[in-house]
């Protein structure tokens, strides 16, 4: 399934955009547990693809675009950013269920979860603002205005702040956590991906895609103190870290390559073909395992031992897969995709192969 486009002034073709539909009230569903795993059939992946089905739980609304998605490990909820439905889903993965939306979120992409304020923060693309949300009660707690086409989000907790990457605006916004004020703007001069907070180095790193660079920044002033280029990079867009062995990894979507970034040596080291026009990554700490989520439906599963990456394997699993968010206590991953085995919205959940 192809995704349509829209095109920014520089005539790349963009992520698609929808129009949000009318502002609804907050609704509690009470949905069908999902399928169990074997119970019925699952969409088509490759035999090479190191994952095997543990069951899928159906999603409310329409078949149109999921963006990022944020676990509360501790309490076992997932929260979605379901873009093209202006909302975003809480699922309860314990009772395999999908129990509350939050509508009225215009072309949601990024959401992220902070168990330690039970908050919620989702970017608002189509109205360039910052929602919070109470993560008990999916209430509206706060909002903040951000640069234009906010996406990713990350939390900076030894200073109690929210940074949103403003793609098309080429900057970075910060915010206070609690009351979403804007604490101040990072301009980097050109297209930005995704953002991440590196508690070991204390420092803040943000794919530079228009400029194909990873760029650390110090939280405190606000200001770009280092800039690496990512050669063989072609529009590093994803970014995820391994903080403990001190490695970052960019997902280049124009070229389908992601580059490992060595944080000690601030070098680039290695590149490794993944899925065409990869989007999401998710880091596992305790397997040291990488997934990397492609626009094409393709995944791809690496093996980091003694910081250096080996595919394990890489395959299609479903049309539209291109999120993915992993449980590090159980090791298993959760795709949403706009048709699962009954043609419905699905969180697809799998586990490691044997």
């Amino acid at each position: 399934m192809h995704r349509a486009r829209v095109t920014h002034p520089a005539g790349r073709p963009r992520k698609s955009v929808w129009a949000p539909p009318g502002r609804r009230a907050l609704t509690t569903l009470a949905l069908t547990a999902a399928v169990g795993a074997g119970c019925s059939p699952t969409p088509p992946e490759s035999g090479a693809l190191p994952l095997q089905p543990a069951g899928e739980i159906a999603l409310p609304g329409n078949g149109s675009r999921f963006d990022y998605e944020s676990l509360d490990i501790d309490r076992g909820l997932l929260f979605i950013a379901h873009l093209g439905a202006d909302e975003v889903i809480e699922v309860d993965l314990g009772a395999r269920q999908a129990v509350r939306t939050v509508p009225g979120i215009s072309q949601v992409h990024g959401v992220l979860v902070v168990p330690e304020r039970r908050r919620v923060y989702a970017t608002a693309t189509g109205a360039d603002r910052l929602v919070v949300l109470d993560e008990d009660t999916g209430g509206v707690l706060a909002q903040g205005p951000t640069g234009h086409y906010p996406d990713g989000l990350a939390y900076d907790g030894k200073r109690g702040a929210v940074w949103t990457t403003n793609k098309l605006g080429g900057s970075e916004t910060v915010f206070d956590a609690d009351t979403a004020q804007v604490r101040g703007t990072v301009d980097l001069g050109g297209e930005v991906g995704n953002v991440a907070y590196d508690p070991i180095g204390d420092q803040m790193l943000v794919a530079v895609q228009g400029h194909n660079e990873l760029a650390a920044l110090d939280p405190d002033t606000r200001t770009v103190v280092r800039q690496l280029p990512l050669p063989g990079c072609e529009g590093g867009h994803g970014l995820a870290l391994d903080p403990a062995d001190r490695l970052a990894f960019v997902a280049c979507e124009g070229n389908a390559t992601l580059v490992t970034v060595d944080l000690a040596s601030w070098q680039a080291p290695a590149t490794d073909p993944v899925g065409r026009d990869p989007d999401v990554l998710a880091y596992d700490p305790g397997t040291h395992r990488l997934y990397v989520a492609a626009e094409s439906g393709t995944i791809t599963v690496f093996d980091q031992t003694d910081r250096h990456l080996t595919e394990l394997g890489s395959g299609h699993l479903a049309d539209d897969a291109h999120v993915v968010a992993v449980d590090p206590t159980t090791g298993h991953t959760y795709y949403p995709v706009p048709a699962g085995s009954n043609g419905s919205p699905t969180l697809l959940d799998r586990i490691p192969t044997p």
